[in-house]
């Protein structure tokens, strides 16, 4: 029990980990990652509450609790995913949904009072509005989407969601057996993370395989050597309440410095290199790049669609003043870059693709511009050129907490104080897809020999 219970966790957590590292920024990444994460918890909670019987009253009130955190977590993620990528929308809507589901699941979990048998009203509460709620979110992300693949993608991940969310009821209450309830668990936690981690990397453009795999391997060398240790105590002495907490947290903080390696060494690097700032930014660069290299794509372009194509042209345009993130572009593939390359003789390599790339996106980015207009308009013709250059090129982030207009030229200046007072941040958004379609009919449309 306690060794399936440790591959469960250690499963969980170095998923929701995983998800995490890809992208904190993200919405449906991050919360994915508290589903993932909360329900290793519930996991490594119900194990020490079998196998610790002086706290198990206790443990038992505080995971009725816990138990309804995945499920709820997991419903947000669907809504989420239903948000179409290149349009602007609220999420008051998805946020008051997930708000009503938490306080009905609360409700339920009071009413239960515990994850002990008998089964009691509050636990068929708890059920139901798991249940009922991953069903209707499933319903809203199919609905929403309009793109034949993305309905698919959907559907399967609201599906895994759905049986996931169920599972997790199931297993402390003893209606079938936990070694059953684990295994079958352990197989939806993985299709369940491989499924929204191919979403990110299919939405990102990026290649999944070697990277999810270096992470993976990486993760079971250090959880068999932190956790086996104190299994094999657990055999000799016979020791279970306190073993097995060493158990769960040993896993938690090696797998945790394993998939969390990078974001740690910046914070060593903080406070080993507090008055080096120069150095420490070039090592979080070349940390970054390095991460970045087993997340190109070799797939050609060729048979990638336009929207597909417009997609990947934006996110390039996004990841602009990030070289790091460029590398994995799969625009890097394209052949006025490998002409430019050519061109000046430089070595084809991912760094000297990724700011080739930056050089291709600056010159149609300056095409934008209108020709006879000065340095800075606000006219209806200056809008892509703005909605590109000042924000990505030059760095203006107007919207940005506490951002001022400090450290910023005169026509950088005029640019934020337009941007502040009078483009809403949905404007902004809308023209700056609108001009990424652009950019990304003319990458595609111009030939090699006629790059400049």
């Amino acid at each position: 029990m306690a060794a399936m219970s440790a591959l469960v966790f250690g499963l969980s957590w170095w998923l929701g980990l995983y998800l995490l590292a890809r992208g904190p920024g993200k919405p449906v990444l991050l919360l994915a990652a508290v589903g993932l994460a909360s329900f290793a918890v519930v996991v490594a909670l119900d194990a020490i509450r079998h196998l610790d019987r002086a706290h198990a009253a206790a443990l038992s009130h505080v995971e009725v609790y816990l138990v309804v955190v995945p499920g709820i977590a997991w419903v947000a993620v669907l809504l989420e995913l239903s948000r179409p990528g290149d349009t602007w929308r609220t999420r008051a809507g998805e946020v008051a949904a997930v708000v009503v589901v938490a306080a009905l699941a609360v409700v339920g979990a009071t009413l239960a009072g515990s994850v002990d048998g008998p089964l009691r009203a509050g636990h068929w509460v708890m059920f139901a509005v798991v249940s009922v709620s991953t069903l209707g979110a499933m319903a809203v992300a199919v609905r929403r989407q309009g793109r034949p693949r993305r309905v698919i993608g959907v559907a399967v991940v609201a599906t895994m969601f759905f049986s996931l969310g169920n599972a997790i009821l199931v297993i402390p209450l003893g209606l079938v057996p936990s070694w059953l309830a684990l295994a079958s668990t352990g197989c939806d936690v993985l299709l369940l993370g491989v499924a929204v981690a191919i979403w990110d990397a299919f939405d990102e453009g990026q290649a999944l395989r070697a990277d999810m795999l270096r992470s993976f391997v990486g993760s079971v060398v250090v959880a068999a050597l932190f956790g086996g240790q104190v299994l094999v105590g657990m055999a000799v002495t016979g020791e279970r309440g306190a073993l097995s907490v060493l158990l769960f947290t040993s896993l938690a903080i090696a797998i945790g410095i394993n998939v969390m390696a990078d974001p740690l060494a910046g914070v060593l690097d903080r406070l080993a290199f507090s008055s080096s700032p120069a150095l420490r930014e070039e090592r979080a660069t070349l940390r970054r790049t390095e991460a970045a290299l087993p997340l190109r794509s070799d797939s050609p372009l060729d048979g990638v669609d336009d929207e597909t194509f417009v997609r990947l042209t934006r996110r390039a345009l996004g990841h602009y003043g990030d070289l790091s993130k460029l590398v994995a572009s799969p625009l890097t593939a394209l052949p006025i870059v490998t002409e430019r390359l050519s061109r000046r003789g430089a070595p084809d390599q991912p760094l000297e693709r990724a700011n080739e790339l930056r050089a291709v996106l600056a010159d149609r980015i300056a095409a934008l511009k209108p020709r006879d207009g000065g340095e800075f308009g606000i006219s209806e013709q200056w809008r892509h050129y703005n909605s590109l250059y000042f924000p990505y090129v030059v760095g203006v982030r107007a919207y940005a907490q506490n951002a001022t207009a400090v450290g910023l030229d005169p026509v950088a200046k005029q640019a934020w104080q337009w941007l502040v007072t009078e483009v809403p941040q949905r404007s902004l958004h809308n023209w700056q897809n609108a001009a990424a379609r652009v950019i990304a009919a003319d990458l595609r449309g111009t030939p090699v020999s006629s790059a400049r």
